[in-house]
């Protein structure tokens, strides 16, 4: 009774290996994702919340087979092959895996969830019209660095320079930073950009904000920071920057802002979508959903840490506030 009961509100992946080998033989469904599972629990516990809305339930009458990237894009191959060869009912995926998806199978159906745009990216044709084995949910987290840099400019209104970190290796960080750059320009500010492509960049690339003066720090979306965002918000305190990231989970953390969809809504209709698609329907049949909610989180312990005031019509529109 204890594993059931804690099976009822852990995702399965945290089960014991033992509880799900008594289970009988069911269909399965690999999920392979950019990120870790203690950074992303509460968004594959939606995951299966989704499932649950369409009927199946994880570990009674579905399996999910996890494979965690850890922010090292190039294990996705290798995993999309794997799961093409245990022969999955349906493969969900995020971020770069979608990409090594589309190559390992064109008929084993495909939930992706990515934050560039999938039309652009090439995944799907149209966004009502998927065509093919892909369908999935369309987060925005790569499009709102101009937003996320304007509400900064909000927070520190008299700054002349703002700076941007961003991940070179994640797809679309050339975008992010065409993005970025139109911002500043309509804002009237400078732009320092800083590059990292792993955790032993991160000190060099914050020292050169400071080096620059640049008075506050957008962090462009990407898995991999948000896999590395305690370093990020700590590395934000150590150095008195004031800083704003894409999901909620860097406030909670400790980070001052975020701006963003919420991950716990795309990944829930993820887990619909897949159910539907083990229910029969076909996912050229199924368009793209694109996420309506957005998030703006403030985090006014860390605002105090800062010795920034926030301005009230900043918070006024916050979301949330974390006190």
């Amino acid at each position: 009774m204890t594993v059931l009961a804690g099976a009822a509100v852990a995702p399965s992946f945290l089960w014991p290996l033992a509880t799900r080998a008594q289970q009988p033989a069911m269909p399965v469904i690999g999920f392979m994702i950019s990120g870790s599972a203690a950074t992303l629990r509460q968004a594959l516990a939606a995951f299966e919340d989704g499932l649950k809305e369409t009927g199946y339930t994880a570990g009674q009458n579905i399996t999910v087979e996890y494979r965690f990237a850890e922010g090292q894009f190039d294990r996705f191959p290798a995993f999309a092959a794997e799961l093409v060869r245990r022969k999955v009912a349906v493969l969900v995926t995020s971020g770069p895996g979608v990409q090594a998806a589309r190559r390992a199978t064109a008929t084993i159906p495909i939930v992706f969830s990515t934050g560039d745009d999938p039309v652009k990216a090439g995944i799907v044709p149209s966004l009502n019209r998927p065509g093919g084995n892909l369908t999935g949910v369309y987060q925005f987290a790569a499009g709102l660095e101009g937003k996320r840099l304007g509400l900064l400019h909000e927070l520190v209104p008299k700054a002349t320079t703002l700076a941007a970190l961003v991940h070179p290796n994640f797809p679309p960080s050339e975008s992010q930073l065409r993005d970025v750059r139109e911002a500043a320009g309509r804002l009237g500010v400078q732009l320092v950009v800083v590059r990292a492509n792993g955790e032993d960049e991160f000190e060099a690339a914050f020292s050169t904000v400071v080096q620059q003066r640049a008075a506050a720090l957008l962090v462009c979306a990407s898995p991999y920071f948000n896999i590395r965002r305690q370093q990020l918000v700590v590395l934000a305190a150590r150095h008195g920057l004031p800083a704003i990231y894409e999901w909620r989970d860097f406030a909670a953390a400790g980070g001052l802002m975020s701006y963003g969809t919420s991950l716990a809504d795309a990944y829930r209709q993820a887990g619909v979508y897949a159910g539907r698609i083990l229910k029969g329907a076909k996912p050229a049949d199924l368009p793209v959903v694109q996420v309506t909610r957005f998030e703006f989180v403030i985090n006014l312990s860390t605002a105090k840490a800062l010795g920034l005031e926030v301005p009230p019509t900043l918070s006024a529109r916050a979301d949330e506030i974390i006190e």
